[in-house]
């Protein structure tokens, strides 16, 4: 069965499928594996079959990330909620299974272990996600309307939030700082993998075809996913 983070932390629904559109429009039903949301470009295709072509260490490794979801052991109880609400509306994780998102940064943030930089006039990665979930809490971002809640991500990007807490940070950074760990944690589960179509760890196996056009589909190993779906919805229904 899927993780359910907001179940084993005990947060509330937030809201359904239906009421968020959580499906993009024409996208199959995931067949084989498990995607966030359950659907994906690549509905036959599961990167965890190839395990068995990694090699010991990596394959501990990925699988820790399905089925050893680490505690929350940094983040308190409310700033646990706003922040999986707000990091649900960004990553478009609007049902389940969602990647536990939260649960990952939350151990990055315990563990001290930042990307080696800090913009100049930033506090530490910590204090700015605690600014931000104080923020976040002001604005009782997890109870608002799905519209409300798009709404203030955008005015979040483009640093047009202003008073309280943030008038102590520079918004668009903070911004750019909650987004980079996001996507981080978000794009190195396997579920997103079996989204997006990528084949996992290339060792010791490798990649044979890449660069080498004189090859029947060049571009695809016999091993990786096939696409069911090749419309670009960004041109066809705006980003």
């Amino acid at each position: 069965m899927p993780y359910d983070f907001a179940e084993a932390h005990h947060l509330p629904n937030r809201r359904g499928p239906d009421e968020a559109h959580a499906d993009p429009y024409d996208l199959p039903r995931q067949r084989r594996g498990i995607t966030p949301q359950l659907h994906g470009r690549y509905p036959d295709y599961d990167v965890l079959e190839q395990q068995e072509h990694w090699d010991e260490v990596t394959r501990r490794v990925v699988l820790q990330r399905v089925h050893d979801v680490p505690p929350i052991r940094f983040l308190q109880t409310e700033e646990l909620e706003q922040l999986t609400c707000f990091a649900d509306v960004v990553l478009a994780q609007d049902s389940e299974p969602r990647i536990p998102v939260m649960a990952y940064v939350d151990e990055k943030l315990f563990e001290g272990k930042g990307d080696g930089y800090r913009y100049f006039d930033m506090p530490d990665d910590r204090e700015t996600f605690r600014r931000v979930a104080r923020g976040l809490a002001d604005a009782d971002f997890a109870r608002l309307s799905v519209e409300d809640q798009v709404d203030f991500c955008k005015r979040f990007a483009g640093g047009e939030l202003y008073g309280g807490v943030w008038a102590t940070l520079n918004v668009s950074r903070a911004w750019s700082v909650l987004l980079r760990y996001l996507t981080q944690a978000f794009y190195a589960h396997p579920w997103a993998w079996n989204e997006i179509g990528f084949g996992g760890p290339a060792y010791p196996r490798g990649y044979s075809r890449f660069g080498s056009p004189h090859l029947q589909s060049a571009e695809r190993e016999t091993w990786e996913g096939r696409e069911a779906y090749d419309r670009d919805p960004v041109k066809e229904y705006g980003a």
